[in-house]
């Protein structure tokens, strides 16, 4: 009996890893030349695909754990999240998923550790971007030029460096995005001003002990003195895993798709 259940419960453990594995590979793989430097993608076609039709478009980025040149990776947090068979029928979007190079950063930040490994996080306000930034800045106008894509629902969202990544894309590809989402990230509060019309959802865990969630909260406080009503998510008991939190707001898809330019 013993054997009977360890054979059926590998049985399952092997059905389960192989579902996953089938999920994340209806992600397409592509590449992104620009110059000398490649920028690698999972991208998600809705179901039924046609190319005559208009469809919204979703760019996620990942964090610094992610990063890489596999072309796999980047599809951890996230991915299985646009594959809900109930979001693709909802919200059916081509969603991207491009990976940072390992020797790269999404954002322009310098980050600093005291003696006692706290972190302290320096935004810049200009400068050139980062090699994968520009590489990333290239491959969106590239998309943004295919004729099946709605330019008026371009959307970006992202975690931890992503987060960040995601805030540098606002301020550098103005008027471009209808909404984006920012999870455990952060900025220069002197950029604000460059992407304060665009509406953001800002996510962070109070106990994030890696990215302190004082960066988003300036964000939102930034926001609210430019005037505008800061869309702000804090969760009391969430480390720097916030999102985890944040994918399962029932709210977050419909309000991302919900905003047009």
């Amino acid at each position: 009996m013993k054997r009977f259940k360890w054979t059926a419960l590998l049985l399952m453990l092997t059905l389960t890893m192989n579902v996953t594995a089938q999920d994340l590979s209806k992600y397409d793989r592509g590449n992104y030349i620009d110059g000398k430097d490649t920028i690698y993608y999972r991208i998600l076609f809705p179901e039924n695909f046609n190319p005559k039709q208009l469809y919204p478009i979703v760019f996620f980025l990942h964090g610094s754990g992610e990063r890489g040149n596999d072309n796999a990776k980047q599809l951890s947090n996230g991915g299985k999240l646009f594959l809900k068979p109930s979001v693709r029928k909802q919200f059916p979007a081509i969603v991207v998923f491009p990976q940072c190079s390992s020797d790269s950063f999404w954002s322009n930040v310098n980050i600093k550790s005291d003696m006692e490994g706290k972190r302290f996080f320096e935004f810049l306000t200009g400068g050139k971007p980062t090699r994968s930034m520009q590489a990333l800045l290239g491959m969106i106008d590239d998309f943004l030029e295919k004729p099946y894509i709605d330019r008026s629902r371009v959307y970006v969202g992202g975690l931890s460096m992503g987060g960040m990544g995601t805030l540098e894309l606002l301020r550098r590809k103005r008027n471009t995005f209808a909404a984006a989402f920012a999870i455990c990230g952060g900025d220069n509060v002197a950029n604000v001003k460059k992407y304060a019309k665009t509406p953001l959802w800002i996510f962070h865990g109070e106990k994030d002990d890696v990215v302190p969630v004082s960066l988003s909260t300036a964000i939102a406080d930034q926001l609210t003195v430019l005037g505008e009503t800061p869309k702000l998510t804090l969760y009391p008991e969430a480390n720097h895993n916030s999102w985890d939190s944040a994918f399962a707001e029932p709210e977050l898809l419909p309000w991302l798709f919900g905003n047009h330019k």
